[in-house]
This record gives structure tokens, sequence and C-alpha cells, in this order.
């Protein structure tokens, strides 16, 4: 776990950011990697604007930006001197997480949680583009976060 932090905001540890990821590949088991490595950036909103606009055409920032290492879902990459897959890259605003949090009734921690598993399942392939693919996502959020104590993001 690779944790930077370019942002004056308060941010999860690299140990609960690790906690995080790491329950969210255990709890996809078979069908995901079992572990990974992955770099998670907290930024500012004018940084997280600039990637939102630059890599997905949306011209605000956003609370989770997601870039997976490999091209194609499944596919897995490692790293010189390392034995595990790189997963790819998250980048968290998290001065949007927090106004979300307390838009939506929900624990500044709970969310932070939420977005960080959200963006490790972008990282593994899984999307929610469909109604089916969401209900699939969903699903897994609403386990990994229930095993980690926190709530069910979308009651």
């Amino acid at each position: 776990m690779d944790r930077q932090r370019a942002c004056q905001a308060r941010c999860p540890s690299r140990e609960t950011l690790t906690r995080w990821v790491a329950q969210t590949l255990d709890e996809l088991d078979a069908q995901g990697p079992g572990e990974g490595e992955v770099t998670v950036r907290y930024v500012e909103p004018g940084e997280s604007r600039e990637l939102n606009a630059q890599f997905r055409h949306k011209d605000r920032p956003t609370n989770v930006l997601s870039f997976p290492a490999a091209d194609e879902p499944g596919e897995l990459m490692t790293l010189p001197g390392s034995d595990r897959p790189y997963l790819g890259d998250l980048v968290i605003c998290p001065s949007i997480v927090e106004r979300e949090a307390a838009e939506q009734g929900k624990s500044r921690r709970a969310h932070h949680a939420h977005m960080a598993v959200h963006g490790i399942l972008h990282l593994l392939g899984y999307d929610h583009l469909t109604d089916e693919e969401a209900e699939r996502m969903e699903s897994i959020e609403i386990r990994v976060l229930a095993s980690l104590g926190y709530p069910d993001p979308y009651a």
C-alpha cells in the first residue's frame, strides 16, 4: 500500500487503508487476485477536477477516481521487485467525500471506507454502467462494508 497525501484534509491512515483493501480482496476470494498492491493518493479538489476532466471528460472534482494497472479486467501485472499484483491507483478527494458524508447523513469514516472499497472494485474491473452491473457491485460493497462494521451505504 502506497498512501500519498497531497491535501490538507484529514485522511485515513495507511493501516486503515490496508485493512479496507485487504478485506475487499478477501471478500472477493475466488473472483479476485486475493492480494495486491495499490496506490491511494489523497488530493485537493483542484487536482481531482483536473484528473476527472483529463480522463473522464467531466470538468468537476469527484470523490474517487480509479486507474487500473491492467488494460483488461482480470489481467494482473507485477511491478519489479514485488511478488504481488499491482492493481492500480486510486485518487480520493477527502473534501468531496466529507461533504457527501454530511449531505447523506453518514459518518466520514464510513464514507471514506465506501469510496476505497468502490475504487478497489473498479480497479478489478467492476462497474455500474448497467443496472445488473450496479446491483452486482453494490452487493459486494454492502458485504465488504458490513464485514468492516459499516452500515449499508445505499440504505
